[in-house]
């Protein structure tokens, strides 16, 4: 089942539980997803792969999580609660996120192969790792990798 009929589906159950918290995300991530369609279309109708789906959530879990950040350090526990609960219905429909070992294995791999030896390699090394990991890591988390397996 593709991710679009998953959410049609998860949207129709939210409408009639009357979650309206998760109704409203669902609805979110329907539309960044038909925005990103329109935006690659050309002529006919366009479709999106699983890598484009995902670039779209994990788009919009990275705003969330900065908007959770903003919020805290601005003193409004309300709104960080309301961004937390949109977080955790967009984190349902992404991949299983990378466990550190994962990431420390992936950079590993990849300094081994490019012969990455000092902090010069780092973009090298870097670009890989976030292809490789991309929708399962967050780039923060595989920068510090990253910085600390090439600073010995």
């Amino acid at each position: 089942m593709s991710l679009k009929e998953t959410i049609d589906i998860d949207m129709k159950a939210a409408m009639k539980s009357g979650d309206k918290n998760r109704l409203t995300t669902i609805r979110a991530i329907r539309a960044a997803l038909l925005e990103k369609e329109v935006s690659i279309r050309v002529g006919g109708k366009a479709e999106l792969s699983d890598e484009q789906e995902t670039e779209v959530l994990v788009s919009m879990a990275k705003r969330r999580r900065d908007s959770i950040v903003q919020f805290t350090e601005g003193n409004r526990p309300d709104l960080a609660a309301n961004e937390e609960a949109e977080l955790s219905v967009i984190e349902e429909y992404l991949p299983e996120p990378a466990s550190d070992e994962e990431i420390t294995t992936v950079v590993k791999e990849i300094i081994a192969a490019t012969g990455a030896s000092s902090m010069k390699d780092m973009g090298k090394v870097m670009g890989q790792a976030m292809k490789s990991l991309k929708g399962k890591a967050d780039g923060t988390k595989v920068q510090n990798t990253v910085k600390t397996l090439l600073n010995p």
